[in-house]
């Protein structure tokens, strides 16, 4: 009883300092790391706040004055209420996989329950305008690798990603919805339904206070925990411009695989997967294809589904691939042959190539995909 009580104590304190004006996912954790915990950090002056790197004394002012402001108390009474749990990054049950990320969600709100299981995660996204084929294709896929052992991820919208929970449900499997919203709204509002099926096998998460809007600005930031609490994305179906390619690029930057669907040629749908597959993603058409993009994982999963899924958080990345079977181009070669050990930056790697920054770009964005360089933060790069 009195664990429970602290935890409610401290996510208190956690839920009064993210929703300070000023912070988010990445000041948070400086704030964290610089003074230890959430309580000091809400008790510091100003000055010390305008010491921590990125902060300065203008945001400091405006964390200072609404540290307090938002209102935990009605926020856990509702939550209780909805039948929603809360949950902090320093929690014990906080999703492993998740907490790598470059900018894990500092609280996260639960409905329904998380599963060891969960660490053997597969993002499925794509178009909420989308073709019959793309929603053939999602729920097909879905439910071959929910019945193989793995819990199927993605937003709940309309179209594609709506057809892969219904057949992670089809095949009595578990799977993850993240909203761009409070957990209190239900968006599309049509999903209500499936919402609460989730719920009943898996969990509906997001890192918003309860009454949030679905607001646009709210899903580019929910794609990234898509990405996030999943050792790989496989993109169905999605157009140049759909929110399903930030989710893919979120996938990359935290190191994850990213998987392609092919479509139809002539299709506007099939464009930006199509992309994906001619810069290096994994063509998959089958379970098999993504166990193999999966490595370790995926050689685990042929025999032992539990085994891969206890060890899922401790070994997600993929193990190096055979460079000379990649059939690199030679800009590529170039770009590899330049990194180590060692970050370097962009301009360092133009400078040693002698390539043009755009062919710089595409060489670093198609090795990524290919799984052989690493992206760190500030456009540094590395051998993985």
């Amino acid at each position: 009883m009195a664990k429970l009580q602290q935890n409610s104590i401290d996510i208190e304190k956690w839920l009064k300092l993210i929703r300070a004006d000023g912070i988010g996912p990445t000041t948070f954790a400086k704030l964290i790391k610089h003074f230890g915990s959430a309580d000091r950090a809400l008790g510091t002056s100003v000055s010390e706040l305008a010491k921590i790197n990125g902060v300065g004394f203008k945001t400091a002012e405006q964390i200072a004055a609404t540290r307090n402001k938002f209102d935990t108390k009605a926020e856990l009474e509702l939550a209780e209420k909805l039948g929603v749990w809360l949950i902090h990054l320093d929690d014990k049950r906080y999703p492993p996989v998740l907490k790598r990320i470059y900018d894990p969600p500092p609280v996260l709100y639960i409905k329904g329950t998380l599963s060891r299981q969960d660490n053997l995660c597969i993002s499925i996204v794509g178009s909420r305008r989308c073709s019959l084929y793309g929603q053939e294709q999602s729920s097909r896929l879905a439910h071959f690798l929910s019945s193989a052992g793995f819990t199927i991820c993605s937003g709940m919208a309309r179209g594609i990603d709506a057809a892969a929970h219904q057949g992670a449900l089809s095949a009595g499997g578990r799977t993850i919805a993240v909203q761009g919203c409070g957990l209190a709204n239900i968006f599309p509002p049509e999903n209500k339904k499936l919402f609460e099926l989730i719920a009943e096998s898996g969990a509906c998460i997001s890192e918003l206070p309860l009454r949030y809007e679905p607001l646009p600005e709210n899903f580019p930031p929910r794609n990234r925990i898509i990405a996030g609490l999943s050792l790989g994305t496989i993109v169905v179906e999605a157009g140049l411009r759909s929110g399903a390619l930030i989710t893919a690029r979120a996938a990359l930057d935290n190191n994850r695989d990213v998987m392609a669907v092919p479509g139809k040629v002539d299709s506007p749908l099939s464009k930006g997967a199509h992309q994906l597959i001619k810069q290096g993603a994994k063509l998959v058409e089958s379970v098999e294809d993504v166990t193999e993009a999966l490595g370790y994982i995926g050689e685990q999963l042929h025999g032992h589904v539990s085994t891969a899924a206890a060890e899922a958080s401790e070994k997600f990345e993929t193990p190096l691939f055979d460079v000379s079977r990649l059939n690199l181009s030679e800009d590529e070669k170039k770009i590899y042959d330049c990194l180590g050990k060692e970050p370097l930056h962009t301009e360092q790697i133009i400078a040693e190539t002698d390539l043009a920054p755009g062919s710089t770009n595409a060489g670093l964005i198609s090795l990524r995909l290919k799984g052989l360089i690493k992206q760190l933060p500030g456009s540094l790069f590395l051998r993985k």
